[in-house]
């Protein structure tokens, strides 16, 4: 390529990585000023002294309605849901996709498929059989609610995303460990788990943003002290004040968004080489 269009080509690249990291910039510089500062510049221009009091009461000093606790309840209840989500919904998730590519029986195809149709079901369209099926089991309002919510509903992709994986695991090592007696489990745990790495952590990785950022769910099926840290950012960004607090704001986002992106940037080269060793094959 000649070095003009090279050149062009990541000065593109540089324009459309500014672009998309402006509102990042605009939300910590703002997270981190008075408001004496924000009300004397502008959304663009620095700070004149660091101040991190904005973060402090975000945490456990602002108001979501009538509770001045901040996010800190919230961000816990987010914790408590996701961890046992994203482990039971990925942990199915290999079983199903186990079955379904090595162990395929008369009709799996058929039941792959309808497997596959819950990954286009809209959030909407399950949230009243949904909400009826907690009250049947008395979890509505619940963690646990919002944990069964999320696994159920993610049980499709993460069912996708390994029996397109396993497919490209070759028959003839399962064949061969049959023939030297191992059975379904030890097939399983011997061979394809230590093999699965690169999807696993494709799946933790996603199952992992799905249900931190999930608030259509967590506005509707929890309640008072079940309530996700999505819901509790909406419910601090609108709760009334006299004064509206834009560094608490922004400093109440990236506290939300902050595990998503330390997951991504600590873990993002292991969603690729996922990606790219055969989790969308298929």
């Amino acid at each position: 390529m000649p070095k003009f269009w090279r050149g062009a080509l990541y000065a593109a690249l540089l324009v459309a990585a500014l672009y998309y990291l402006l509102p990042l910039y605009v939300m910590v510089i703002t997270s981190i000023k008075t408001m004496d500062q924000i009300r004397a510049g502008n959304l663009l221009s620095l700070p004149t002294g660091i101040s991190f009091e904005a973060w402090g009461k975000a945490w456990s000093g602002a108001c979501t309605g009538v509770d001045c606790s901040g996010l800190q309840p919230f961000f816990w209840n987010s914790i408590r849901m996701v961890i046992p989500a994203v482990l039971i919904s990925t942990t199915l998730g290999a079983l199903n996709g186990y079955v379904l590519s090595k162990w395929r029986f008369r009709g799996s195809e058929l039941t792959f498929a309808l497997i596959l149709f819950g990954v286009f079901i809209p959030f909407q369209v399950v949230l009243l059989p949904m909400a009826q099926t907690l009250g049947w089991f008395g979890i509505a309002n619940s963690i646990a609610g919002l944990v069964t919510v999320h696994v159920i509903y993610g049980l499709a992709s993460t069912t996708l995303f390994f029996r397109n994986y396993y497919v490209s695991i070759p028959d003839e090592l399962i064949k061969a460990a049959r023939l030297d007696g191992a059975g379904f489990w030890r097939i399983f745990l011997r061979i394809i788990i230590p093999m699965s790495t690169p999807i696993i952590m494709v799946v933790l990785i996603w199952q992992f943003t799905q249900i931190w950022n999930d608030f259509l769910f967590g506005v509707v099926f929890s309640a008072g002290d079940s309530k996700p840290i999505t819901v509790g950012l909406n419910n601090l960004a609108n709760t009334s004040t006299s004064v509206k607090e834009y560094n608490v704001d922004m400093s109440a986002a990236l506290i939300a968004a902050l595990p998503t992106i330390l997951v991504y940037v600590f873990a993002g080269k292991y969603f690729v080489r996922g990606l790219t060793a055969g989790a969308v094959k298929g």
